[in-house]
């Protein structure tokens, strides 16, 4: 499998090769050459299957570069019942016969993101040891990306991981998370901005390819191929978990800011998943929601702060990948696209037979909630179901209940477990949500930040200081 950049300035690369970093050289984004396809005999032979083996059948479709035995012991090491909680992974919670919630929380960081940050810890350490190599990993956060990526990073040999996230907007027990952990490979920093500033500055200093050569710097946002390809496979294990057989489609309604975790949904149907919708489910912060209702992609000056901070994005960074396949491949449209971006802000596809396709082809519609409908949304799923959903989960929940055909499958993909939304699920039921163990006292660990301004220079000069 050979990888291109969607901006067309990019030789083919291997998996091993793109793995690494986050931008292409050109600024696009790496796609594979081509999706691979999986028939109906496939699909049916993988129903069977556990997690881990699931997981190893996709993903070396796509890291054909990695010897298969080392790619299984890889897999093997990371979807264990000892790092997510059970044997069963990424298990299936059954609201109504046609309506499920797709349970991606049970990691070491209560989150979605734990399903591919783990393996690409493992990936990374893999890699580097073959090549000798070391990275400086530098990310921006709106949560729960940085806290994953630093649980997955921490201890790793050769890995040092610069996070950025914007100072105060997150949960206590976000902020928590991330910045009690000692080890010395982790450097916490809070910006004083939003998360697009915080996501701007990382942007800035891959596109500065003389640093990013010298310093060795990485990426494992959303933007990493590797997460988005490892997020592919819980695509298949829901469908497997809320279908009897492969004749059925099924709809998936996924929570989205960057629009990283629902790209990996439109890979899986490229590839052949019967998915017959995709739904984009945002925030108050609806650059998606307003992208697929009406064809026009417009940044938003600055995200509004909500209580589902995570999804508190007016840039989706992923965006780039699902339109580089809605123009047909077409690397130099795509770059025109995203020059606009650049200039003015956004482009609009609505007078062309794109935006037609995005439903009609690619199966895409979107929904937005705000904090009321959140709160209640919450109350109405513990009423009704006595189970209780996290503020992002709640916003998909709640357009899962208006646009859901009943006669077909809908699952809704969690965000995380409501502990690390504590004030908002305290006003929406007048209950704290359960707690684990192990994070009994979480927030009043010893915690290690710097705080800095959102200056690209001063972070450049943070990451030369800190490398040792």
């Amino acid at each position: 499998m050979q990888y291109i950049s969607t901006r067309g300035g990019m030789p083919p690369a291997s998996f091993s090769d793109i793995l690494l970093g986050g931008l292409a050289p050109d600024g696009g984004l790496v796609v594979p050459a081509v999706y691979p396809q999986i028939d109906i005999e496939t699909l049916a032979a993988w129903r069977q299957l556990s997690y881990p083996q699931l997981a190893f059948e996709i993903i070396r479709l796509f890291a054909t570069d990695i010897p298969e035995t080392d790619l299984q012991d890889i897999i093997e090491r990371t979807y264990t019942a000892h790092v997510f909680g059970s044997a069963e992974i990424a298990p299936i919670k059954t609201l109504t016969p046609k309506l499920h919630i797709l349970e991606l929380s049970n990691g070491p960081t209560l989150a979605f993101k734990d399903m591919a940050m783990q393996l690409l810890g493992n990936l990374f350490e893999y890699v580097l040891a073959k090549r000798n190599e070391t990275i400086n990993i530098v990310g921006a956060t709106s949560g729960d990306t940085g806290s994953a990526a630093e649980y997955a990073m921490r201890g790793k040999r050769g890995v040092n991981v610069f996070m950025l996230s914007p100072f105060g907007k997150m949960s206590a027990f976000q902020r928590a998370q991330m910045y009690s952990l000692q080890d010395s490979n982790i450097f916490n920093i809070a910006i004083e901005g939003m998360f697009d500033d915080a996501q701007d500055m990382v942007k800035a200093v891959n596109n500065d390819a003389t640093f990013k050569a010298q310093y060795k710097i990485g990426a494992v946002n959303s933007i990493n191929w590797g997460r988005v390809i490892a997020q592919v496979v819980y695509y298949f294990k829901g469908y497997f978990a809320a279908t009897k057989s492969n004749d059925e489609q099924i709809s998936f309604v996924v929570p989205s800011g960057n629009f990283g975790n629902v790209c990996a949904g439109h890979i899986a149907r490229q590839m052949g998943l019967p998915i017959q919708r995709l739904v984009v489910a945002t925030n108050e912060n609806d650059v998606l929601d307003e992208f697929f209702r009406t064809g026009v992609y417009q940044v938003r000056g600055e995200a509004q702060p909500t209580s589902s901070p995570s999804m508190d994005i007016s840039k989706a960074s992923n965006l780039e990948r699902f339109v580089f396949d809605l123009v047909g491949r077409d690397s130099a449209k795509l770059a025109d696209l995203w020059q606009q971006v650049d200039q003015a802000g956004g482009f609009d596809l609505s007078a062309t037979a794109f935006f037609g396709q995005m439903g009609s082809a690619y199966g895409f519609t979107s929904g937005r909630s705000n904090h009321a409908d959140r709160l209640a949304t919450i109350r109405l799923v513990k009423q009704q179901f006595d189970v209780v959903i996290d503020p992002h989960t709640a916003d998909a929940m709640k357009v899962a209940l208006e646009q859901r055909d009943k006669t077909v499958a809908t699952v809704v993909l969690e965000t995380a477990l409501p502990i690390k939304f504590e004030e908002t699920i305290l006003e929406a039921l007048g209950e704290r949500p359960p707690r684990p163990a192990f994070a009994d006292a979480l927030e009043k660990l010893p915690q290690r930040v710097d705080v800095m301004k959102a200056d690209v220079e001063t972070l450049k000069q943070y990451i030369v200081s800190h490398i040792g």
